[in-house]
């Protein structure tokens, strides 16, 4: 009688045949896949199936990039930030000067509109600095005498009148601004033509009329120029605005208080008019009197 193993250790196919097989199997897919594309929607489905899987198996993997991603970005962040805001430091100076000489060269073309504008001559001067004094309003310029800067001459910006020269060196010039306490200035009211002195407060922002009658016809807005008549400073140069006016009955004359319209503390550059003592007529001598002749005593 012959003895059969139980099912349970049957070994089955030899290897050699199970290699065989598969051979054949994965052949015959690999054909049908490239020319008949029979494993489309089964690759499809085998990659919706095992995608959770490989996104736990890659997940540490990828969390240990991130982290490190993270600390690496937070130190680049920080030197970046660190190298930007040195180079912030280093350019703001270049930043201001650039700012400087935009507001200069601004400056500079409204003084060569002025220059055409008014038909008299001009000497462009660089303010150096500001007297010693505190209680006087004047400025030291960087021409004197040696570029024909003479005493006397007005004083002028873009906008109107700021002063008018008072010392000359041969190298430098002191200007007395409007502003001082001792400076007054000839004006012609625009809107009427009335004329009167404007005189300095000592502040920088306040003019004032002086001895104008109660009656007098000034308004807060009347705009001041030079009237000419002194013969230093030229005719229709804006000088001041009226903004105060103030009349009472217990004073002789009123008050108004004006405000310059020219830089007399904001600019670098300035413009001296030229004299115009040669393009004007000599003033006329004075008579000379002469003592009277004293009567004789009756013989």
């Amino acid at each position: 009688m012959e003895h059969q193993p139980p099912p349970f250790f049957k070994t089955g196919p030899t290897p050699l045949a199970r290699l065989l097989i598969f051979s054949a199997l994965s052949l015959a897919f690999l054909v049908a896949d490239a020319r008949f594309k029979y494993l489309e929607s089964l690759r499809e489905v085998a990659a919706v199936v095992i995608y959770p899987f490989q996104r736990i198996a890659t997940a540490p993997a990828s969390i240990a990039r991130r982290v490190g991603d993270f600390f690496t970005t937070h130190e680049r962040l920080r030197e970046d930030n660190a190298r930007l805001t040195r180079e912030n430091f280093e350019h703001a100076a270049l930043l201001l000067q650039l700012e400087a000489m935009k507001a200069e060269n601004a400056h500079l073309r409204a003084l060569l509109a002025t220059r055409n504008r008014h038909d008299i001559g001009f000497t462009t001067v660089d303010v150096l600095y500001t007297a010693r004094d505190p209680f006087s309003r004047k400025v030291i310029v960087d021409k004197g005498s040696r570029d024909d800067v003479q005493a006397g001459q007005a004083v002028v910006d873009e906008r109107g009148v700021v002063g008018q020269v008072t010392r000359v060196y041969p190298w430098v010039a002191e200007i007395t601004l409007v502003t001082d306490k001792g400076q007054f200035v000839p004006v012609q009211n625009v809107r009427n033509g009335l004329r009167a002195v404007l005189g300095g407060t000592g502040s920088d922002d306040t003019l004032e009329l002086r001895f104008i009658p109660l009656n007098a016809d000034y308004q807060n807005g009347d705009r001041l120029v030079t009237s000419g008549i002194d013969g230093i400073y030229p005719p229709g140069l804006p000088v001041a605005q009226v903004i105060h006016v103030e009349r009472s009955a217990e004073q002789h004359f009123a008050r108004i208080r004006c405000t310059p319209l020219g830089g007399v503390a904001n600019h670098a550059q300035l413009l001296i008019v030229r004299s115009r003592q040669g393009d004007l007529p000599p003033r006329p001598e004075e008579g000379v009197k002469r003592p009277r002749a004293r009567k004789g005593k009756k013989g």
